[in-house]
């Protein structure tokens, strides 16, 4: 495995190396609230309106994004990707208000579904070794992004809070001349998918039980992630070093924490277990919200919760959904990021109509009323453990001897049916 890892066409690291920047942006903006709050005279509500809009724009698009790239096909669809993304991101550099920045954040929203739900399938479509060395590599983009972001941020920050914008740009223009010029052209898949596919999915109680449950930890996950800097009133270097030590905590639960831990005691329990320890970390976090190392370690301690609870809960999603793995994976990223995108901005105001607790109060118990609405498709989970959908079949494609760790490529966008098709040709062979 590591052997087809390292050994890629030019083209997968071209594309690699873009997830990289492109999962950076996730906890980039993080170090620099602060900054562009003071120095744009702008309140804390309305300075987490970058999140918002940004996870807004990338809820709704995911809607889409499967039906375009199924009629431009995947090189088309992660070119268009990456060409907004280049341009929002230096645009939101360019800014003189809060306003300008919010706005041009929700166009790299647009990019980042775009390139996001096509990226995987690229890297499958153009990886030696087959689906599981793709799925390595593209797990290592994954978790070197998240981590990085915050830490780029923050020295970038440390310049001018435009700093981070341009470094975005900057680099996502390079992985877009690479991916042009190295990057075959990819084939339109045989079928296109429907517009209003994913709505009409979220009748399935199996996917709407999850995605709801989804939607409440995101709003915990969401509060900590964009209110948090505010009150621990740290440069933008600080909050770097801070949000980089919870990016790896989120990258190693991801992708090793999380399967041991299913493994050992199966999803439901994993699941239950991690959700009820992020919601006591939330309430610690409300406890505390002026102390600032108690708000310190508890950011950083809940990178290993919502590492697990990510993968864990998109691998369930992608196991009782009784639809294609693409239409199951968009109806779900535009109901948990809808949860993720409104939080912050709620926080905001929170705070700023009672105090600094109140925010994270209500985060814990929005992640509560998570595992309550998690514990009603119990019967779900455990048949997801099984290989089986909600109707009590077979899982196309997706058995309990899928890895799990591979599930995390649906955590942030869409990966086309290719994928699949990529998994049973593995299994044929095996």
């Amino acid at each position: 495995m590591c052997v087809s890892m390292f050994r890629q066409p030019k083209a997968v690291y071209a594309v690699a190396f873009a997830c990289v920047v492109s999962f950076m942006g996730i906890g980039l903006v993080d170090p620099i609230l602060p900054a562009l709050a003071a120095q744009l005279d702008a309140t804390p509500s309305q300075v987490t309106l970058l999140f918002t809009s940004y996870l807004v724009v990338t809820a709704v698009a995911m809607l889409g994004t499967n039906w375009v790239s199924s009629r431009l096909g995947a090189k088309r669809t992660l070119i268009a990707g990456l060409v907004v993304i280049v341009v929002f991101s230096a645009l939101a550099g360019f800014s003189d208000t809060v306003g300008q920045v919010v706005g041009f954040r929700a166009g790299w929203g647009l990019g980042n579904a775009l390139f996001i739900a096509t990226s995987l399938a690229v890297i499958v479509a153009s990886a030696a070794g087959g689906f599981a060395g793709a799925i390595v590599l593209y797990e290592a983009a994954l978790g070197l992004g998240i981590a990085t972001g915050p830490l780029l941020g923050g020295l970038l920050g440390e310049v001018s809070w435009r700093g981070p914008f341009f470094g975005v740009s900057a680099l996502m223009a390079i992985a877009l001349v690479a991916t042009v010029v190295l990057l075959d052209p990819t084939p339109r898949p045989a079928r296109p998918s429907s517009l209003s596919a994913p709505l009409k999915a979220l009748r399935h109680r199996g996917l709407l039980t999850m995605s709801i449950t989804a939607l409440l930890y995101n709003w915990g996950f969401f509060t900590m992630m964009g209110f948090a800097p505010f009150p621990m009133g740290f440069s933008a270097m600080q909050l770097g070093l801070v949000f980089f030590g919870w990016g790896l905590l989120v990258a190693f639960f991801s992708v090793i924490g999380a399967p041991a831990l299913q493994r050992r005691f199966g999803t439901a329990p994993a699941l239950y277990g991690a959700l009820s320890l992020f919601a006591v970390d939330l309430v610690v976090m409300a406890i505390g919200a002026d102390v600032v190392p108690v708000l310190v370690a508890t950011v950083i301690v809940s990178g290993a919760f919502i590492g697990i609870n990510n993968t864990l809960t998109t691998q369930a999603v992608m196991l009782v959904a009784p639809v294609e793995r693409p239409v199951a994976s968009a109806a779900y990223g535009f109901v948990r990021f809808l949860g993720g995108g409104l939080a912050p901005f709620a926080a905001g105001k929170l705070a700023e109509a009672a105090n600094v607790h109140v925010p994270f109060a209500v985060g814990a118990v929005a992640v509560v009323a998570g595992i309550a609405v998690l514990s009603t498709g119990h019967r779900l989970l455990a048949q997801a453990d099984a290989g089986l959908d909600e109707a009590g079949h077979a899982a196309t494609g997706h058995g309990p001897l899928d890895d799990v760790a591979g599930e995390v490529a649906d955590e942030f966008g869409g990966a086309p049916a290719a994928i699949d098709s990529e998994v049973q040709a593995d299994r044929a062979r095996a």
